[in-house]
């Protein structure tokens, strides 16, 4: 008789369960689900590729490396095409300073000012004669026609070597003059006081208070005539002709040939090419990125599969690449800041928090070899950057607080100085070629590594990641879920304790995640706190209250603590990965010592075994396995009778190998010779707790004799 139908839908086809085995229908389910896991991975791989295409510049590069005074590494150069020799800074700023001489800037002059100060000068109530009165507005209005500039424009006039300034009267005529032949208001009274007039009726008149700066500066027609000026210098000394020769190998580039190579760097990164090279040259930067990408997804398929088969992790670890690409892409192309403002050191702290050393340092080395392609100087690049995340991750070997961000800050700030100095010692061979401001960018960069603490917060929070600094907080016995687990369930605590004991040491002898281990461990049995007197670790009078109810709701109240411990950790916030060892420490197994009794009592009766079995899941990682593991070892080991190495062999081989037999490592990556060597683990260990000790004499009571 067929099996009731079933439906499943895959890839929105039907699978009609009633003509099919089950595990055909499972296996294509778990082959649609792995094609959707694959597919998935091709785009994200894709989308990489195309994200950092789009942040490295498209122009052609001048890969050949040369610096002044150094010989050229290179074969013969030869110019492929005709190219101006660009003058350089230096020499253009000396042809500007010099051309600004010949700069006639405009002013325009307000005969209204003068009109209003002799005025006032006029109404003044001074002890002036009107002779004098005359002949002091007559030497004012002079000044005035000509025109007074403050000392301001004056003294920048005479700076920038400017001996002539044009003047723009209220006709809208410019005439020009000769800077000397103009006054301050401060040399006009000078000049007055030159004149055959009295020095005593000039002290009288105050004339201070009637001279005022007439001549103000046009600054838009100013600015005009000077950017003409400029626009009128060429930024080329002569050309470069196809053909010719420029340098050999092992010529020493002197300051000639450093600008026909700079002006050739330039010409060829402006230069556009036929489509048909263009073509070539995008095919090339592809495949290079492709190929880079590759090694990374090719090391992670080979030596991190945890990783590799995680579409989240791979994401997380893409982003994190690109979002460092294109950061200095920004940098390079928008601004005029150095490329060692940027933080590259940012990355590998972040993927070694959440990871492993060696991911972080492969992915770190994947950017900086990408980036490599938009930066000035790429050997030196590369050599800072390299050393720096070798830097990080041997700094952040074991992350367990957060105070350790700031130390490696220090030390790469310690390697960027340390290797910038040698790459200019080996290269310069002086200490005077050393650029002093490039420590002040390096200063910068670690500090600016000190916002890893909060990424790391934030990545948690979207990724569900879990770093070892929040474990390290969680596994404080202190905070303040512990404190109350240990007031509520004591007994429990104390097995909980065991258990993070055992667990840790099975951990670190199969290279697990041993803090992990041990914080999961403190918090399995953390729903015992909900009824913590059913369970026999907390009852201190002798009396078990499930021995008066019936063997399956017994079973029920037991098994129940899992979901209680579901349930307080949703309230107190604890990770998914905290869950995990919640919910899988008792796998699917049953309540042996309910079950059984049933069974005992009744054999033939038909048992509903869904009520003493517990929902699972079962572990699914190697600590959570190790956890469940010492869980069942440490809990049975408080019923042994005698604690000798035998009855202790026994009983981890026994309750281990029941759990092998019963199906719970079915889905854990854990192999059959980690669980051989956590099983000596447990041994070890359980033979160190119950040792026997050595029985003390005790002291005689002894009196002194009586006479």
């Amino acid at each position: 008789m067929l099996q009731k139908s079933r439906h499943f839908v895959i890839n929105k086809k039907k699978c009609i369960f009633a003509s099919w085995k089950k595990s055909d229908c499972n296996m294509r389910f778990n082959f649609a689900s792995k094609s959707l896991r694959y597919t998935l991975r091709a785009l994200l791989f894709v989308g990489a590729v195309v994200l950092v295409y789009e942040c490295i510049p498209h122009q052609i590069k001048f890969d050949k490396q040369f610096m002044l005074g150094k010989p050229w590494p290179n074969e013969l150069l030869t110019a492929e095409f005709d190219f101006p020799i660009y003058k350089d800074e230096s020499e253009l700023k000396h042809e500007q300073d010099s051309i600004l001489r010949y700069l006639v800037p405009y002013f325009t002059i307000n005969q209204d000012v003068a009109r209003a100060e002799i005025e006032k000068f006029g109404r003044a109530g001074n002890s002036l004669t009107d002779n004098q009165r005359r002949q002091i507005a007559d030497a004012l209005a002079e000044f005035y026609r000509t025109g007074i500039m403050s000392a301001q424009d004056y003294n920048d006039l005479q700076t920038m070597g400017v001996t002539r300034i044009s003047i723009i009267d209220s006709t809208q005529t410019a005439h020009e003059t000769v800077l000397t032949d103009i006054h301050t208001a401060r040399s006009a009274y000078d000049a007055l006081g030159a004149t055959n007039i009295d020095a005593g009726i000039l002290r009288k008149a105050n004339l201070n208070h009637y001279l005022t700066a007439n001549l103000t500066l046009d600054k838009n027609k100013s600015e005009q005539v000077k950017q003409e000026l400029l626009a009128s210098i060429s930024p080329t000394a002569g050309m470069v002709q196809a053909g010719q020769r420029i340098i050999d190998r092992g010529e020493i580039i002197d300051y000639q040939t450093y600008k026909i190579l700079r002006s050739l760097k330039i010409a060829t990164e402006q230069m556009e090419l036929p489509e048909r090279n263009s073509n070539w040259i995008v095919a090339g930067k592809i495949l290079l990125i492709v190929g880079l990408l590759l090694l990374f997804f090719l090391y992670l398929r080979l030596f991190r599969p945890r990783i590799f088969n995680s579409n989240r992790d791979i994401l997380f670890i893409m982003l994190m690449v690109v979002s460092m690409v294109g950061l200095a892409s920004l940098t390079v192309h928008f601004t005029q800041l150095s490329i060692y403002i940027v933080p590259f050191a940012l990355l590998p702290i972040i993927i070694r928090t959440f990871f492993d050393s060696r991911t972080a340092l492969f992915a770190h080395i994947i950017t900086v070899l990408v980036t490599s392609f938009m930066v000035p100087q790429p050997f030196e690049f590369l050599l800072l950057q390299i050393t720096a995340g070798m830097t990080v991750v041997s700094s952040l070997k074991e992350m367990t607080q957060r105070s350790q961000f700031v130390r490696t800050a220090l030390f790469v700030f310690i390697s960027y100085s340390i290797t910038y100095t040698s790459f200019v010692l080996i290269y310069d061979a002086s200490f005077d070629k050393i650029d002093w401001w490039i420590f002040a960018i390096f200063a910068v960069n670690s500090l600016l590594q000190m916002i890893a603490y909060a990424l790391i917060f934030i990545f948690e929070k979207i990724f569900g990641f879990l770093s070892n600094m929040t474990l390290v907080e969680l596994s404080n016995v202190n905070n303040k879920l512990l404190m109350e687990f240990s007031g509520k369930a004591p007994g429990t605590f104390q097995h909980a304790l065991q258990v993070s004991n055992l667990a840790a040491a099975a951990a670190a002898r199969i290279n697990a995640n041993t803090l992990l281990a041990r914080t999961g461990a403190l918090y399995h049995d953390i729903g015992k706190m909900v009824n913590p007197l059913y369970f026999t670790e907390n009852q201190t009078s002798g009396i078990n209250p499930l021995n008066e109810a019936a063997p399956e709701d017994a079973a029920q109240i037991i098994i129940a603590h899992v979901a209680n411990g579901v349930k307080i950790a949703d309230k107190n916030k604890l990770p998914d990965r905290i869950k995990a060892f919640i919910l899988t420490h008792h796998a699917e197994n049953k309540t042996g010592y309910f079950y059984n009794m049933v069974k005992n009592s009744r054999p033939d009766a038909d048992i509903d075994e869904s009520k003493f079995t517990y929902p699972g899941p079962k572990p699914g990682s190697k600590e959570t396995t190790i956890v469940m593991m010492a869980d069942a070892v440490e809990a049975a080991s408080r019923s042994l009778k005698t604690y000798d190495d035998k009855s202790i062999d026994e009983l981890v081989d026994r309750i281990i190998d029941g759990q092998i037999t019963n199906g719970s490592f079915q889905n854990s990556p854990i192999a059959f010779r980690d669980v051989e060597q956590i099983k000596n683990v447990f041994k070890d260990k359980l033979k160190s707790i119950y040792h026997s000790r050595v029985s003390y004499p005790e002291l005689n009571n002894t009196k002194t004799k009586k006479r």
